[in-house]
């Protein structure tokens, strides 16, 4: 008798998929979905206010609509940020503070994945320019490794993953913030950090 795979050939993996906003979710979930059963989990506690973490939010359902995605999202919490990055506020954009948010977020996306029995967790931070991918993929398997959870590996900025996902913003026309969502990155210009 021949061992069967564990899983059906034609079911997928179940991917808990943290994601950060709409526009940056959108080429990462075209490019996962064929492989994966994927889920969004919007947990942005960093945002700097409730009205920018809604409307964020209200973009992300907007879109995962659209392409039949579900999304779970735990409402707003930014005492958990905040208490997560104290001492850290004057660190530079990029920096260790960021590190730091991109644990709390990755940590909270393996606790939810675990508890839900998500097969997989990852995240759609990579896909921009301005986060680098090694230190949150480094965290992501870590976190995983302690958690239990396989961690989904990504750098979505590669083959132009980036332009592309302005591009699907831009079709679907959903609303592009020009900072990653704390008040410490909204004072400084993007373009100008490594």
């Amino acid at each position: 008798m021949e061992e069967q795979n564990s899983l059906p050939q034609n079911k997928k993996e179940k991917l808990l998929l943290h994601s950060c906003c709409g526009p940056c979710s959108t080429q990462v979930i075209a490019l996962l979905s064929k492989d994966y059963d994927i889920t969004i989990y919007y947990y942005n506690p960093n945002i700097d206010t409730k009205e920018e973490y809604l409307h964020r939010l209200s973009e992300q359902k907007r879109y995962c609509q659209l392409v039949n995605i579900p999304v779970l999202e735990d409402g707003y919490t930014p005492s958990e940020y905040y208490n997560e990055i104290e001492g850290l506020e004057n660190e530079r954009e990029g920096g260790g503070r960021c590190s730091v948010c991109f644990a709390l977020r990755l940590k909270k996306t393996a606790l939810k994945a675990k508890a839900f029995g998500f097969d997989k967790f990852g995240t759609t931070l990579t896909v921009s320019p301005h986060k680098n991918a090694e230190i949150i993929n480094a965290l992501g398997f870590l976190i995983g490794e302690k958690e239990g959870i396989t961690f989904l590996e990504g750098n979505y900025k590669k083959q132009d993953g980036y332009k592309k996902s302005i591009e699907l913003s831009k079709k679907y026309n959903l609303y592009r913030q020009n900072y990653c969502g704390c008040e410490f990155s909204k004072r400084v210009d993007l373009k100008k950090v490594d």
